[in-house]
């Protein structure tokens, strides 16, 4: 982070940038998704108030319309390229909770998003709010996912950020209980992370 400047998420899998594209009439080839990003990145200005962006593994690894890699041209601005490296998540109750997949074989990407210009990582695990929801199941295993995420991010020489999202805006319960479930789950996080040495 650099003083009033923010990480802009720019990782949208290829199903949300479909539908984006899609909202203003435009075919999700490829090609458009990357001038999408291109016009990004190249806007004036854009490094003032940007000082890292989160890019999606297709962003990174596939050149812009201008023949240019996406990584170069943040570096060239001064601005930090990162990874989203979670690939999404599996339900795993009737609840529809969930648990963020993509540990496996993580290391191993971790060294072609090196190679790729890659400086910092995300991780994103989601929690859902609602009655006996974040189970302690989803909170603990979660958790775990990501202090491993982390701990394998420091280890490949990159920054982890860490994100377990609670779902506060979604359900009936009110702010009271938004407050404790968030309280909660950073607390299982935050023991976790220090138990892996994060």
């Amino acid at each position: 982070m650099a003083p009033k400047k923010g990480i802009l998420a720019a990782d949208e899998s290829l199903k949300t940038m479909t539908k984006r594209l899609a909202s203003i009439g435009v075919e999700s080839t490829l090609e458009n998704r990357q001038m999408w990003r291109q016009i990004m990145v190249e806007t004036e200005g854009f490094e003032n108030y940007i000082s890292g962006i989160i890019l999606y593994d297709e962003t990174l690894r596939n050149p812009l319309p201008n023949g240019k890699m996406i990584a170069d041209i943040l570096k060239e601005k001064g601005v930090m390229p990162g990874i989203k490296t979670d690939e999404g998540t599996y339900k795993f109750n009737d609840k529809e909770e969930t648990f963020t997949l993509g540990l496996d074989k993580l290391e191993k990407r971790y060294e072609e998003y090196k190679q790729m210009g890659a400086v910092f990582a995300k991780w994103r695990a989601v929690y859902k709010v609602g009655e006996e929801m974040p189970s302690k199941a989803a909170r603990v295993a979660n958790a775990i996912g990501l202090a491993q995420y982390a701990l394998i991010t420091q280890r490949a020489g990159l920054v982890p950020i860490v994100e377990p999202e609670v779902l506060v805006l979604e359900g009936s319960h009110n702010i009271n209980v938004s407050k404790k479930v968030t309280y909660k789950v950073l607390e299982t996080v935050f023991k976790w992370l220090e138990r892996f040495g994060g």
